[in-house]
């Protein structure tokens, strides 16, 4: 079973519910942490590191004596990587999503493929917990990649918490595809629920069941409450506002831990899950 932690927004506390949620349960769990260009899951599970492996994609690289500039490769690629000007083709890597049509089409058989490394994968484990997460390089603009190669190592014997990048964009896409169910993490604040409602609608295109969890649900309003019932989401739990939590999160340190209670909220919630799908 793979459960994704999601949220529309940044700071409702996604990462807060997935360390939690997931260290609430009871052998045989893997964390996979794919907000790759902020990774932060490691914070506060503190996993010892046993392995480590860079991650690259395809890139084209043109040999100047075999190209004509005839511009095949401009035409067939998708994200405007190449351009020609006069007789030379240039490649903006940055672009390039590693599809290969370019080298595939070439007529002049001019382009060949070369790694380029965009991050890495780091593997360990702390608590009977499997961790996994992904580490982008900086400056690299392509999550999705490093994302796919995180999920790599889902094994299916086991149960996945998977803890998504914020926002609605492909890396979350990505991260939360093939989820057997979705927690989309928001708070009651006028911001959050304009987020909210744009993960809602994309979770809906993925088909995939989800509920919500309604962090500090004790300030802001009630809007988010009332479009919940509107649309029929159901409400997994509500987590009020205490300065307890806020200082332990600012520690590194876990709400299970601190308020032993919300170990048996989270397995409950866990099997609530279960029996839902």
């Amino acid at each position: 079973m793979i459960i994704a932690i999601a949220s529309g927004k940044g700071g409702t506390g996604k990462t807060t519910v997935a360390t939690n949620f997931a260290l609430s349960l009871k052998g045989g769990v893997q964390f996979l942490d794919c907000d790759v260009e902020e990774p932060n899951a490691h914070i506060f599970i503190k996993p010892h590191i046993t392995d480590k492996k860079e991650v690259f994609i395809p890139v084209p690289e043109i040999d100047e004596s075999f190209c004509n500039a005839c511009g095949r490769c401009k035409e067939v690629c998708a994200y405007n990587a190449i351009a020609v000007l006069g007789q030379k083709a240039l490649v903006f890597q940055e672009l390039c999503h590693g599809c290969g049509s370019c080298s595939y089409f070439c007529p002049q058989e001019a382009i060949h493929e070369v790694h380029k490394v965009i991050g890495h994968v780091e593997r360990g484990n702390n608590r009977g917990l499997d961790f996994v997460h992904g580490i982008l390089k900086i400056g690299e603009p392509m999550a999705p990649p490093l994302i796919k190669a995180v999920k790599r190592y889902v094994n299916s014997s086991k149960v996945t918490v998977i803890d998504a990048p914020p926002g609605t964009s492909c890396p979350v896409i990505a991260a939360i595809k093939d989820s057997d169910f979705v927690i989309l993490v928001t708070e009651p604040t006028p911001f959050g629920l304009h987020d909210f409602k744009l993960a809602v609608e994309v979770v809906k295109k993925l088909t995939i069941p989800f509920g919500a969890i309604i962090n500090r649900s004790d300030l802001g309003n009630q809007a988010t409450e009332a479009y919940c019932k509107k649309e029929e989401i159901p409400i997994l739990m509500r987590i009020p506002f205490q300065k307890q939590i806020a200082s332990a999160y600012s520690r590194g340190e876990l709400l299970i831990d601190l308020f032993p209670g919300y170990r048996q909220r989270f397995h409950r919630l866990f099997e609530d899950i279960k029996n839902s799908i």
